[in-house]
């Protein structure tokens, strides 16, 4: 999906379910469909598929915010 894919069919609230790409410091990176957000203050070990919802969606900058649903 492209990132304007993304904008068209999403908005904060939205609850998607994404694979853990990344666990840094400061949260988890989150792959759905395609495009990547980071869930901020979230520990799950990379490859886990998880359920989250977008906070924010910030279409200037192309990233999104997420928390556990």
């Amino acid at each position: 999906m492209s990132w304007q894919e993304f904008l068209a069919r999403h908005q904060a609230g939205d609850v998607i379910e994404g694979v853990v790409t990344q666990e840094v410091p400061f949260g988890s990176f989150v792959e759905y469909e395609g495009v990547t957000g980071l869930a901020y203050q979230e520990s799950w070990p990379v490859g886990t598929r998880v359920s989250v919802r977008i906070l924010e969606i910030d279409p200037e900058k192309q990233r999104f915010s997420l928390a556990s649903a």
